[in-house]
């Protein structure tokens, strides 16, 4: 059977300030309705042999990974990884954790943050690769190139002949000769002529092969991989590792540690895909596969009326909805080629031709001791979502939604009080040693140090203003007591 094996890790800074580490580029709708996890799992289905996805991630990310999952009727297994140690050692995880079930597992490696178009083909292209990899051989998925890119790494088919099936079939399977660097632009078109293909970072490989080969090549990693699966753990919809044995596993990619290596022994073949591949990578490459006006704008993010593009062309423009659809306007006169991108808490206006330098304002973001690089004004927890809209020296304002039958932690505070104001549904609210129903209109007040709980015992989201106060107002100051969701 096939186990697909979706890689959602990554912080995606270069879409910053809608991509940020808490909340990056693969759990945002970007290019449908659909996040970008949830595109890549959906592209699953219908893939003759697979079974649910199995979803790697990190610990910060849990929640986020098992509600959009949830939202597609999926319940993929979630595997945690305590820290990041890049691909190798991640596919490894993967690998051992899908033996278990199914010792003759084919693992199919993708990305979260992938768009492909023609899904089809993208299945056409893993069916046409699965004999060869059931016999031993490692396969990949190579994308016919539209362009001379400098940002992608290239792969070396062993006929790159003029007349190369990569170059005129889709999913025509070739023996991979090596794996080559992101190449310069004279490079880059040299590549392109000689029938390359572009490296995208998915593949197809039998589990036990994979295993096999890491621990040939790289005994390291293989190691610490193998002593940190000994004794997991299920936590509610996660697998959880040892992170002390993971921590000493080397950060290296699946490339360099076991791809390139193979290759060289003729052991890699490639299949290729023209499927309308895109990773992703930048503002612009979302501009490149937008729909566009007759100016060449694209606008994004919210309502179209919330958009006034007056005399200017060739602009993406992106604006956030917030609390359903009060975003708000945005007005643009004798622009061309920019990038704007509002969200409730930093605007960026760029250049689009600056863009991949975004990377740089986020460096200088954290070395402010700011967190505009780490997580929004509006925060997703398990229980629902908490959106900061006002704050001061010794007061913070949160607009507070929490899901029908969520609840959370109990918990008390050593330095914030906190009023509760009800805007609609019902809350029962544990204050101290009493529980009682607080409805719309109605409020309460927790002193400091009073022990207390919220939930929503209702069929219908609870919408509630929260207005903290204090001589300090982290959210580290939560001492909890006991959390049904496992942060106790």
């Amino acid at each position: 059977m096939i186990t697909p094996v979706i890689m959602a890790g990554g912080s995606g800074t270069r879409l910053w300030p809608l991509s940020r580490t808490a909340f990056p580029k693969q759990f945002i709708a970007l290019t449908s309705k659909l996040s970008m996890l949830q595109e890549t799992a959906a592209r699953l289905s219908g893939l003759t042999g697979a079974t649910k996805p199995m979803v790697i991630c990190n610990e910060e990310h849990r929640f986020l990974v098992a509600e959009q999952m949830r939202q597609q009727q999926l319940q993929p297994s979630i595997l945690l990884e305590p820290v990041g140690r890049n691909t190798a050692p991640a596919i490894a995880l993967a690998a051992i954790q899908a033996m278990k079930t199914d010792k003759e597992a084919v693992l199919l490696v993708l990305a979260a943050d992938h768009v492909i178009e023609d899904v089809p083909a993208f299945q056409q292209c893993v069916k046409t690769l699965l004999p060869q990899v059931q016999t031993g051989k490692f396969g990949t998925l190579g994308i016919v190139p539209t362009e001379a890119a400098t940002g992608y790494g290239y792969i070396k088919p062993l006929d790159t002949s003029s007349d190369s099936a990569a170059k005129t079939e889709s999913s025509a399977v070739q023996t991979v000769c090596e794996f080559v660097e992101k190449p310069d632009a004279e490079t880059a078109a040299k590549y392109v002529a000689d029938g390359y293909l572009w490296n995208s970072g998915m593949f197809l490989i039998r589990a036990d092969r994979y295993l096999e080969e890491l621990k040939s090549f790289r005994t390291d990693i293989y190691d610490a991989c193998v002593k940190s699966m000994v004794s997991t753990q299920q936590d509610l919809d996660f697998v959880r590792i040892d992170k002390t044995a993971f921590e000493t596993c080397p950060d290296e990619s699946v490339d360099y540690a076991v791809m390139e290596p193979l290759a060289a022994k003729g052991e890699v073949v490639v299949a290729s895909l023209d499927a309308g591949w895109n990773d992703v990578g930048s503002w612009s490459a979302l501009w490149d596969i937008a729909n566009k006006d007759e100016q060449g704008n694209v606008i994004a993010g919210q309502d179209e009326d919330n958009f006034i593009l007056q005399d200017s062309s060739n602009c993406y423009v992106y604006g956030t909805d917030v609390n359903d659809g009060s975003g708000r306007m945005i007005a643009t006169l004798g622009v061309e080629n920019l990038v704007i991108i509002d969200t409730p808490d930093a605007l960026l206006v760029a250049n689009k031709e600056k863009v991949q330098d975004i990377k740089a304002i986020v460096a200088k973001i954290k070395a402010s001791g700011r967190t505009l690089h780490h997580q929004h004004r509006q925060v997703y927890r398990p229980w629902g979502i908490y959106d900061s809209i006002d704050s001061g020296k010794r007061y913070q304002v949160k607009r507070i939604t929490v899901k029908p039958g969520a609840k959370l932690s109990v918990q008390m505070h050593h330095h914030r009080a906190e009023h509760w104001i009800v805007v609609s549904g019902t809350a029962k609210v544990t204050n101290g040693d009493k529980t009682f129903l607080v409805t719309e209109n109605e409020s309460t007040y927790i002193p400091i140090g009073q022990v207390h709980a919220l939930e929503n015992p209702g069929v219908l989201p609870l919408e509630m203003i929260e207005v903290q106060s204090g001589s300090y107002l982290g959210e580290d100051d939560i001492v909890r007591f006991e959390d049904k969701y496992g942060r106790a």
